[in-house]
């Protein structure tokens, strides 16, 4: 079966630098919060270009972390979106705040920044836009409402890593900035993992206290914090994959184009690119009213597509009673957006039978 990402396939990729990676830190004999994370965190944010790296036990946990970090609690409330991975949302819910969530822009399935304004109120305090499918928000009006009210942007880039809005990474531009490191990510490893980014110091203190009980040194917490740590086998493996990152979304990019070249005749609204950015195509997702017959003929097909997301956050059971306004573009793509395989080691044959399939759906 041709699989929508296959994270075992870059695993083999880079099978010796990796293997060789994780015997060094079995020989090292520290295994927590050592040279390897270290070094990441490093590594990272040079290539974020931000001062600050604070690697965590995963993306969930590094918006949870960065909201805390930004003093965010249960009187407060937070903007986002409810297409989106659940994560963004359970992270709000873990500091006690209320989640408040806006419409997308239709081409761009990211936030609309002209539904903003209507949702702030006296208790609003931050907003998390996501960089869905390796392609950035709009960011510009966002920080200009955002300076207007004085409120936090935290940019969720957990699907966009090494994504470019107007010259600058995703992860550079807002207050303090997460990402996912999940197996399937642009930059995954081989468990979970996450990283918080930034140019603030006082915040970037406030979660590496925050991340280990709130200890400035062993045993003495000077924070109420918790444990998210991000462990030395998989920082080292992640620096492996990091020093191909670029070359990987390349790989992805040229996929991409294969597909818009070889379905341009088919049935789907194949993905816009927005102007002045660089979609690193964490997923390729395109729209079809056919979705579900689509769906089920690619299966039939051995073709794994797969939807990102088929229920949005808001009519899902545990988050139904959240506060949202007309989210009419949020419903109506997720019952019509389908991804289709991408990651670097797709090869081009494979490439050629998902191509050859849809359109043997809509042609015949």
């Amino acid at each position: 079966m041709i699989l929508c990402s296959n994270p075992k396939a870059q695993y083999l990729s880079y099978k010796n630098e990796i293997d060789a990676a994780i015997a060094r830190v079995f020989e090292s004999g520290n295994y927590i919060l050592g040279n390897e994370v270290l070094s990441l965190e490093e590594e990272f944010a040079r290539y974020i270009t931000v001062a600050y790296g604070i690697g965590v036990g995963s993306g969930t946990e590094a918006l949870h972390l960065a909201l805390a970090a930004c003093g965010i609690t249960r009187a407060d409330e937070v903007i986002t979106v409810s297409h989106t991975a659940v994560a963004t949302v359970a992270a709000i819910v873990l500091t006690g705040a209320t989640p408040v969530l806006v419409d997308i822009e239709p081409d761009f399935f990211t936030l609309d920044p002209g539904k903003l304004k209507e949702a702030i109120t006296p208790h609003t305090k931050a907003i998390i836009p996501v960089h869905l499918y390796g392609q950035a928000v709009d960011l510009d009006p966002i920080f200009e409402i955002a300076r207007k009210y004085h409120l936090y942007v935290i940019e969720d880039c957990a699907q966009a890593h090494g994504a470019v809005y107007k010259g600058k990474r995703v992860g550079s531009l807002g207050n303090i900035n997460c990402f996912s490191f999940y197996p399937t990510k642009n930059l995954g490893a081989l468990g979970d993992g996450g990283m918080v980014v930034t140019d603030n110091a006082e915040l970037a203190k406030k979660a590496k206290l925050l991340r280990e009980y709130g200890w400035a040194q062993r045993y003495r917490s000077h924070l109420s914090g918790w444990n998210t740590r991000l462990d030395e086998i998989q920082a080292a493996i992640l620096r492996i994959k990091l020093s191909h990152l670029d070359e990987d979304n390349a790989k992805r990019g040229l996929i991409a184009k294969a597909y818009c070249n070889g379905l341009k005749k088919s049935g789907f609204k194949l993905p816009e690119k927005r102007k002045e950015c660089t979609h690193v195509y964490h997923q390729f997702v395109a729209r079809t009213e056919k979705r579900d017959e689509l769906l089920s003929f690619l299966k039939s097909n051995d073709i794994a597509a797969l939807i990102h997301y088929p229920v949005p956050i808001h009519l899902q059971s545990a988050y139904k009673n959240l506060a949202h306004k007309g989210l009419f573009e949020t419903e109506k793509a997720a019952k019509e957006i389908l991804s289709l395989p991408i990651y670097p080691e797709l090869s081009d044959r494979e490439i050629e039978i998902v191509i050859n399939a849809i359109n043997q759906f809509y042609h015949g």
